[in-house]
């Protein structure tokens, strides 16, 4: 930031980059939950979601790069998450520690790690982009014509366009409101002694971190919150092709799916607020409305087997 030349500039672009690439995963993920697209190329969705999983890895570790507050205390709450593994968890969190606590060899480590895993989220978007082009980007059958138009100039202008405006927004944060979607905290130097009244981790993380805080046993929580993530990849394996022509279900599916997305929203708004009344009730609300999107999903996929089977 101070002694590198332009370093403010790099350190900005990277830090609201990583937010924006976040957004755009939340908008690509979101496009294909709306339009189960999962179901008609289930590898390039399953490679997406561990694209997801090591980005969110990724992010997590260099959240704690900057030895702020916020992040030294965030990296002691999640990695201490760990334990609850029966048997391997406190040794597994003092091999990630480095030690007994987190410390200079936790850094040392989280940054070989930061620089490490791009790497292998680009093999894995290398595997995505192959099972992409393998099985098409196709949604549902009527969207499927026998038109045709090349990429240039229509779509090529299209995406030019909307290349443009997203990097005129990300410019705009980076010189103008470089740390609106940080938190202040964090550059206050890191101090094992005094704990933060309230820790809030980077906006891409609140929706699960409320997830996790909503169960006040630790297993039950960390557990909730790892089956947030989970069930996101058995998505293909939730089939409700028997009742697609059914107008009714539409209207359900949709129904629960912007109750999804309003749980997500509002998890995202009560990761940021106090462990209190009423946020806490909220957040078991909002996990609940979460987690009722995958049971109804797999709740129709049970009937479609047992009536398609019946007749």
């Amino acid at each position: 930031m101070r002694d590198v030349p332009h370093g403010w500039l790099l350190r900005y672009m990277h830090s609201n980059g990583a937010s924006f690439f976040f957004f755009s995963m939340y908008m690509h993920m979101g496009k294909h939950l709306y339009f189960k697209l999962y179901l008609n190329n289930k590898f390039a969705w399953l490679t997406g979601i561990f694209i997801f999983v090591l980005s969110m890895a990724t992010a997590f570790i260099g959240y704690v790069l900057p030895w702020g507050q916020m992040s030294y205390w965030g990296a002691t709450v999640i990695t201490s998450l760990f334990s609850v593994i029966p048997g391997v968890g406190p040794d597994l969190v003092q091999w990630l520690w480095g030690g007994y606590s987190v410390d200079n060899p936790t850094l040392n480590r989280f940054y070989s790690l930061h620089f490490l895993l791009p790497f292998v989220i680009l093999a894995l978007v290398i595997l995505h982009l192959f099972f992409l082009h393998r099985g098409g980007s196709s949604g549902d059958n009527m969207f499927v014509t026998q038109d045709k138009m090349t990429f240039y100039p229509y779509y090529f202008l299209k995406d030019g366009v909307g290349i443009l405006g997203v990097l005129f927004i990300y410019l705009f944060f980076v010189f103008f409101h470089p740390n609106a979607l940080g938190h202040p905290d964090n550059y206050i130097p890191a101090n094992p002694l005094v704990t933060p009244t309230h820790i809030v981790p980077e906006w891409y993380f609140l929706p699960f971190y409320a997830i996790l805080r909503a169960v006040p046993d630790k297993l039950g929580g960390t557990l909730l919150m790892a089956l947030s993530i989970f069930v996101l990849g058995l998505l293909p394996f939730f089939d409700t092709s028997y009742f697609e022509k059914n107008r009714l279900f539409d209207i359900i599916f949709l129904t629960f799916f912007w109750f999804f997305a309003g749980s997500v929203v509002l998890l995202g708004w009560l990761g940021a607020q106090p462990i209190e009344y009423p946020y806490s009730t909220l957040a078991i609300i909002g996990t609940i409305s979460y987690f009722g999107y995958f049971i109804f999903l797999f709740l129709s996929t049970i009937f479609s087997i047992f009536l398609e089977d019946k007749w």
